[in-house]
């Protein structure tokens, strides 16, 4: 006999997306329902709607989990983030290159051990649902054994995630570069045992131009292009001192970009971390090939970094396809909402306003295009797998006193990106089964 299926509902105001707000402007963009039902089943998102018009496709008997004074959204996406950071975030830091030398590169050292990987990974994992994050794209370390770690963890706990085993072949300690042919075997190994398994996903992952030599960008861009479907995902642009470096290292190339667009690491999938610094070229660059932009606002505050220029990136006839991400450890916190709060700032700082309604569908709808994974997730939205999140929108005093004077629903969406973090994450659902539950 045919299994039966298993329906399960959530009820109460639900936001989602149904076009770009930079485009189509925030009312346009946004679908609100102010008491919606979202029908479950088997994991994924049968109906959602207002609830009066959609109780009647309910089965009898089927759970209701019902939130009357919360939003419920699709669950959040981290577009760049390195697991290994978790354990210095918040490491008192200088410029990129002194941070990367006094802290990061320390900490990676110790994923050579399995065991301390699969405890970070676990870390991770549970503190990313606190967040109210569903998706990531995730930096692991050279160590195989650190993505094993990672990707072992997140299918146990059925996660949609994109990872990969970071290339260093130069510049780096000797305990963390590997060779052109080791990375690319090594890299070829996790694909075949990942990629495609459960929810998960894989990403070459070149560190950034300066710790890869040319034959070993050379080598990622083929692995690449014999893994259809996989991502590739990198730094560039994040530091004026990283750029001048990386100019002599490559003094044959054009600028940055033209690096990674020579070896074949550009085109839809390539997920470019910070972009801060970019010419008109690579702008051009970007557009042309189809390659994603990601804005990481936290860590490009504290370190100095510079200003992401979302103007550039989200205007003009041919806007890019753009996400918000923590990039923690540089990133100051795995919550998204704080992320939002702090891309504010930087748009700000750049003479743009940033909305409300735009910086909530870059944590959500548009992370998913940017990914390549709208048919995924991002979205309320029938056939899409029900990763969501429940937000407590008065879940500090303060908040629920400033939440008495909002006007409308993109003044309340502004207040909880600007005062709001993890404890605002009330439930997390995954494939439609409760991941994380706020203790009472």
């Amino acid at each position: 006999m045919p299994d039966t299926p298993s329906v399960r509902a959530l009820r109460g105001p639900a936001l989602s997306f149904r076009a770009d707000p930079f485009e189509a402007g925030d009312d346009l963009a946004m679908h609100h329902e102010p008491d919606a039902l979202v029908i479950i089943e088997n994991g994924r998102i049968r109906d959602f709607g207002d609830y009066r018009a959609l109780r009647g496709r309910l089965p009898a008997g089927a759970p209701v989990a019902h939130y009357p004074d919360a939003l419920i959204l699709p669950g959040f996406i981290d577009a760049h983030v390195h697991y290994p950071q978790t354990q210095i975030i918040g490491a008192y830091g200088r410029q990129l290159m002194d941070w990367l030398g006094d802290y990061t590169y320390a900490a990676e050292q110790r994923f050579a051990d399995p065991s301390h990987a699969r405890a970070v990974a676990r870390l991770f994992l549970r503190e990313t649902l606190r967040a109210g994050t569903t998706t990531a794209a995730v930096y692991c370390t050279v160590h195989p054994g650190s993505v094993d770690a990672f990707f072992d963890e997140a299918l146990q706990g059925g996660r949609r995630m994109i990872a990969g085993k970071v290339l260093m072949d130069r510049n780096a300690p000797a305990a963390l570069t590997d060779t052109v042919q080791r990375g690319y075997d090594e890299s070829a190994r996790l694909i075949d045992a990942w990629h495609g398994r459960g929810r998960l996903a894989y990403a070459v992952t070149p560190r950034f131009a300066g710790t890869s030599t040319p034959a070993q960008l050379e080598a990622a861009g083929a692995l690449w292009r014999e893994r259809p479907g996989t991502y590739m995902q990198t730094h560039i642009a994040e530091n004026r001192d990283e750029i001048a470096w990386i100019r002599q290292l490559y003094p044959e190339r054009r600028h940055y970009l033209d690096i990674y667009d020579h070896y074949g690491l550009t085109g839809p999938r390539a997920l470019f971390g910070h972009c801060i610094h970019l010419c008109d070229d690579e702008w051009q660059c970007l557009r042309c090939t189809g390659s994603a932009a990601v804005h990481c606002p936290t860590s490009n505050l504290f370190l100095g970094s510079g200003l992401f220029r979302i103007d550039r990136a989200k205007g003009g006839a041919a806007p890019l396809p753009v996400a918000l991400a923590t990039d923690v450890g540089a990133g100051t916190s795995l919550s998204m909402l704080r992320t939002m709060g702090a891309a504010y700032q930087v748009a700000q700082l750049g003479g743009t306003a940033l909305s409300a309604p735009q910086a909530f569908y870059l944590a959500t709808r548009g992370a998913a295009q940017a990914l390549h994974l709208e048919h995924a997730v991002g979205s309320i939205a029938p056939g899409l797998e029900a990763d969501l999140v429940v937000l407590d929108l008065r879940s500090t005093p303060l908040i629920a006193f400033r939440m008495e004077r909002c006007k409308d629903l993109a003044d309340a969406l502004f207040v909880q990106m600007t005062m709001a973090d993890e404890r605002a994450t009330r439930a997390v659902y995954v494939a439609g089964e409760l991941a994380y539950e706020r203790p009472a």
